[in-house]
Formats: structure tokens, sequence, C-alpha cells
């Protein structure tokens, strides 16, 4: 809840539904997740989020602020989690298929890949970010890293040491990376609602998302000018 570019976002509301619903329903839609958790933090501000995210009927993980890895690392020992996905809840286009498709490359390698994303040789949209991880990278993380922004955003080690994991990447044909389909300001706010109230409150695939960018391209001037803040940063 304590955004500093759009405080409160993942409950602010998209098509008459808060965000972190969005992000729940569409990541709970991939066929190989087991079960969606929030992790948000112990901070009284984000108590209507957590009591929000219970409503929804989903399992809740509160810990440290800055420490995000160790929230996660935390959370994989309360629900015994063998293999974890990451997801920000400001990324309500989220896609199922893409989602998946990450995941699989984990399961599929008999546990002889430590991460895969879609982000590490970026070509899709911002705002599809999926990070897949085994439970014994994560662990291995959590006992060697101590730099602040290594904590802060989990994995930028992995990012920053290739060299020490093996990694996979997930990429598509055609490189759409320039677009940007997460919610940080309120540019990225109206590009989203206008997304969900040409294409419905079910906008489908992102290829759907697509095919009206491809229709409409003006829609990608309303966020243009955001700049994505860095992992440092």
């Amino acid at each position: 809840m304590g955004s500093s570019r759009l405080p409160g976002k993942v409950l602010l509301d998209i098509a008459g539904t808060p965000m972190l619903a969005r992000v729940v329903d569409r990541a709970g839609r991939g066929r190989l997740v087991d079960r969606v958790i929030v992790a948000t933090t112990t901070r009284p501000q984000d108590d209507p989020l957590a009591d929000y995210a219970r409503d929804l009927a989903v399992d809740v993980f509160r810990g440290d602020e800055d420490d995000v890895l160790d929230r996660y690392y935390q959370a994989a020992n309360q629900y015994h989690l063998d293999v974890i996905v990451r997801i920000t809840a400001d990324c309500p286009l989220l896609d199922p298929g893409v989602l998946d498709r990450v995941v699989e490359v984990v399961l599929d390698s008999g546990g002889l890949v430590d991460f895969c994303s879609n982000t590490l040789e970026r070509r899709f949209p911002r705002g599809l970010d999926v990070e897949v991880a085994t439970r014994a990278t994560l662990d291995r993380l959590w006992r060697m890293v101590s730099a602040p922004h290594y904590r802060a955003h989990v994995f930028p080690y992995v990012y920053e040491h290739r060299d020490q994991f093996v990694t996979r990447c997930v990429t598509d044909a055609v490189d759409r990376s320039a677009m940007r389909w997460t919610v940080d300001t309120e540019e990225d706010l109206r590009f989203v609602r206008e997304v969900y109230r040409q294409l419905g409150p079910e906008p489908g695939s992102w290829l759907d998302v697509v095919a009206l960018l491809e229709r409409q391209p003006e829609l990608l001037r309303i966020n243009e000018g955001v700049r994505q803040k860095t992992a440092h940063e």
C-alpha cells in the first residue's frame, strides 16, 4: 500500500474490481499453479490489503517490508513450497499461459534448472513478468546475499551472476519489450483501465491485448513517458 508513485495502487479499481483481485485471479488460472499466496508486509498500512486478500480466499503471509527475499523465504517455509513463482501485484494483465510456459521449464528440467523467467532477455511487454525458482535456489540466495538491493527484489543476484546458476529464459518471436503494461503511476493506471474498458472485464490472453494495441496504437501513448525504476532504486 505504500507505493511511492501511486499509493494504495494494489487496491485501486480496474473495471469494478481491485487490482489485487485481478492479479490473484489471473495467477490462479495457471494450469501449473497449486496455490496463490499474497506475501505482504507487517506494517499496519497493509492491514486492509491483507484483509482483502483473505476475503478472496487466498493464503496471506506477512513479513519484512524491505527484505522481500526473507519474506519469500519465510512464506516458502510456512507453506512447504518446492517451486516458487514470483509475480508482482501491480500486473493486472498477467497472462496465465505465459506463466505456465515459464513454470513448465523448471518442472520439466527434473531439478536441473535453478531459475527461469521471461525477463532475463526481455521480449514480452513489461507487466507479464514471471520469475520461477526452485526451493533450493531460494534457500541458497537467502543464505548467501546481503546487499539491500539483492534482498529487496528477491532475484536480482541471479540476473547479475548467471554463471553461478542454471538459468533459462522464455522469449517470444516478436520484441514487444517497449510496451508497458504494469502499474506504477497514474498514467499506467489509465492505460490498464482503458484496456479493460475496451476488452471487457475478462481481457483474454496477452495476444488479445496486443491485437487491441495494433488496432489502436494511440493507447500506447498514454504511459509511454513513464520511466521504469531500476532495482537499485
